[in-house]
């Protein structure tokens, strides 16, 4: 893996995860410094994640975590529902039947990664990536899904910090698992009313969880991290 490749792959996971919460300032001697890389590989690095939207220049300080507001939060739903339900009916008319079935099966069990002793619960998490990763191979449509990854890698910011609430975890967990029955079944109208269910759920307790975002955000030494979006 090249230099550059290694710098984005440990600051992407590192943001996603808030071991660099929004507002984290992205000094480029500290963190070459830091990486053990030199500044020109940080810089592609970052101009990668510029391009995600998950870092932005900010005046006066340079380059930054960019925020997280709660409007943001519910667009990115809004787009997220009508991708995801298409996805999980188009998985439903020709997916393998067992792949999901095993997942579903493996959902069923997800309460032993939630009481994970590691606090990110990358286990867990582990487990929903490979369950998207299985329903964007089944819908088989390149525009709808690289569109649902774009929404993903910012709703991942977000929704990592539900490790906070393992009762919505295992409820999630749930959720999961009867999409995944209701694909393996190909059963297009469940799994599409299962989706819309999970993601409804999901909003309302990441608009729920605001408050618990912001202190969350507060011990890492920021102040505004989950917040309603300025009027201009």
């Amino acid at each position: 893996m090249r230099a550059s490749e290694r710098a984005y792959a440990t600051l992407r996971r590192e943001i996603l995860d808030w071991e660099l919460p929004p507002g984290t300032v992205l000094g480029e001697i500290e963190q070459s410094e830091r990486l053990g890389v030199s500044r020109t590989p940080l810089r592609s690095a970052l101009a990668a994640l510029t391009a995600e939207g998950l870092v932005g220049a900010q005046s006066g300080r340079g380059l930054v975590v960019t925020p997280v507001s709660v409007d943001d939060a519910r667009e990115l739903f809004e787009v997220r529902d009508a991708l995801e339900q298409k996805a999980a009916r188009l998985a439903a008319r020709s997916a393998d039947r067992e792949l999901f079935e095993g997942l579903a099966a493996e959902f069923a069990d997800a309460a032993r990664l939630i009481e994970d002793e590691d606090p990110a619960r990358h286990a867990y998490y582990d487990l929903v990536a490979r369950f998207d990763d299985a329903l964007d191979a089944s819908a088989a449509n390149g525009f709808l899904v690289a569109s649902l990854k774009g929404v993903r890698t910012h709703l991942t910011r977000i929704r990592r910090l539900a490790i906070d609430n393992p009762d919505r975890l295992r409820d999630a967990a749930a959720e999961h698992r009867l999409i995944a029955e209701a694909i393996a079944a190909g059963d297009e109208e469940l799994a599409a009313a299962a989706t819309r269910v999970h993601l409804h759920r999901s909003l309302a307790n990441i608009l729920a969880a605001a408050e618990t975002i912001t202190d969350h955000a507060r011990q890492h030494g920021y102040d505004r991290p989950l917040q309603e979006r300025e009027q201009k």
